[in-house]
């Protein structure tokens, strides 16, 4: 390696870590100019500063879909201003981005390691954005779509087309001579706005609902009542929690009157309308 470039990935790691030039040139003859080996170096090594920009929180950012021959991919690219997500570097960064996780089918180890079109990889050209920008970017999560099934997105608030704040995909099981596309839109909306958590009571982890169950009783005995009462009413509390995030039981919104399954089951002829799997994306959720 040149001593331009040791002397440019030492300037990469102070920016990135907040570390003295001493420690950074140390990291780096250590790492052999590997700058996430280099970030991971000074960590173990225990010098305080050396997350500075790494843990930091990145709590904004972008979603974004892609969407091709019935097939969608969604990834979630974090900031941590709202400034830098509108930032066009950062914007056609995410882009290229999207387009390389739909090609990588969601894995996001092999998005890392691909090429982007100024022939470094992602991990690099990260690392470089990081450096330029100032920030903590992540590549926080991805899901792909195949074509076993009809695909619908939708995003809501986009700042372009399938690039916002919150993304929504639903996958619906294909059924013969029958037209979805209206119905997989409006359920793509739906998910957006409504959050389920599974598809139904029996697709919700059992620590989700132990966890809520555990909640639910606390705050109805904070709330004065004791014995059998305590569980009668977190029994009608939790089957209200249920049917409040699981998509065929929530109320449409579309029409207040009816659930998803009640949709679903009047646009269903000789087959019925299934939905096969969905997800949601909200910038920052859970961070």
């Amino acid at each position: 390696m040149s001593n331009k470039q040791n002397l440019e990935n030492i300037k990469k790691l102070r920016e990135i870590t907040g570390v003295g030039f001493k420690d950074c040139k140390l990291a780096i003859d250590e790492n052999n100019g590997d700058i996430e080996k280099s970030v991971e170096y000074l960590r173990k090594k225990g010098i305080a500063k050396a997350t500075k920009k790494m843990g930091r929180v990145a709590a904004d950012g972008l979603v974004l879909i892609c969407k091709k021959n019935n097939m969608i991919s969604a990834i979630e690219i974090n900031s941590e201003t709202d400034f830098v997500a509108k930032n066009k570097e950062f914007i056609s960064f995410c882009k290229e981005i999207s387009d390389i996780n739909f090609q990588n089918k969601a894995d996001i180890k092999k998005i890392n390691s691909s090429k982007m079109k100024n022939n470094k990889t992602v991990e690099e050209s990260l690392i470089e954005l990081i450096s330029k920008i100032g920030e903590k970017i992540t590549i926080r999560r991805s899901k792909f779509f195949d074509n076993q099934g009809l695909n619908f997105s939708y995003v809501h608030n986009s700042i372009e087309k399938d690039i916002g704040k919150v993304a929504s995909v639903i996958k619906l099981k294909k059924i013969e001579n029958t037209d979805l596309n209206d119905l997989g839109n409006k359920l793509a909306m739906h998910i957006a706005a409504s959050s389920p958590l599974a598809i139904d009571e029996k697709d919700i982890k059992k620590d989700v609902l132990e966890k809520e169950l555990e909640i639910i009783k606390e705050e109805v005995k904070n709330s004065g009542k004791k014995g059998d009462m305590v569980d009668k009413i977190s029994s009608g509390k939790l089957k209200k929690f249920i049917s409040d995030n699981t998509l065929l039981n929530q109320i449409w919104i579309m029409d207040t009157k009816k659930k998803v399954r009640d949709v679903l089951k009047a646009h269903s002829t000789k087959e019925k309308i299934e939905v096969l799997d969905f997800l949601r994306f909200k910038v920052g959720e859970g961070i």
